[in-house]
């Protein structure tokens, strides 16, 4: 939780009710009276349903600290640069169920915020590029770098074969046509974003296969047959 006294330790209790009799593994808390100016609550309200849309968690407040956590989640989750304000999203997509609960929310009595609002706006929409990226290509990056890479190409080529079309039908020399450089320039960059794919194909398997630790994805339960507990 903040440590700027906005939030009520009194809701800690309902936090833990709610994370263990509805079995979740995170509940995160929602300001839905918050006590803070307009135009920050109007970016931040936006901002969250950016996040919902590309996460596919549906949260109203992410930017609310006050959360409940299992233990074996947190203990599982790598989080780096600003990423501790997508946990919810980031632990789902491990398979973590994850809850919501509204929350108290105070005005400010003590310090100052350090909120820069177009600051905060730059890096929210930086790190939300980087979480799409993550949840939807972390296992498979030659995916994206890939159709990028062919998409480009293709369009080189199309090109190319326009310039062939103006030699040919309209006597464009190849060697005073412009185009003809642009369709060379846009072949080589996709054959980047190709090799970009294929090197990141081969770090991600490097990163997961280095630690026996770290895997995409959680184990919630072992179940053991009948058989098995005998022997």
């Amino acid at each position: 939780m903040d440590s700027d006294r906005q939030n009520d330790p009194k809701d800690i209790p309902t936090l833990l009710d709610k994370l263990i009799n509805e079995n979740l593994d995170i509940v995160s808390g929602w300001r839905k009276e918050r006590k803070d100016k307009f135009i920050r609550v109007f970016f931040s309200n936006m901002a969250n349903k950016i996040i919902s849309i590309i996460s596919g968690v549906k949260l109203h407040d992410y930017g609310c600290t006050l959360k409940a956590y299992r233990r074996e989640i947190v203990e599982n989750l790598e989080l780096f640069g600003d990423m501790h304000r997508f946990i919810p999203a980031v632990a789902s997509f491990y398979g973590a169920r994850v809850g919501e609960l509204v929350v108290n929310h105070r005005p400010r009595l003590k310090g100052k915020s350090k909120y820069g609002l177009l600051s905060r706006v730059f890096k929210t929409i930086v790190d939300m590029v980087f979480l799409k990226f993550f949840l939807s290509f972390q296992t498979r990056p030659m995916r994206f770098f890939g159709y990028i890479g062919v998409f480009i190409i293709l369009v080189g080529i199309i090109i190319s074969l326009f310039v062939l079309y103006q030699k040919y039908f309209l006597g464009v020399w190849v060697h005073r046509n412009p185009l003809f450089i642009i369709s060379i320039f846009f072949v080589i960059s996709g054959l980047h974003f190709i090799m970009t794919g294929i090197i990141a194909e081969i770090l991600i398997r490097v990163y997961f296969s280095s630690d026996q630790r770290r895997k995409p994805y959680f184990i919630q339960e072992i179940l053991e047959s009948k058989e098995t507990q005998k022997h």
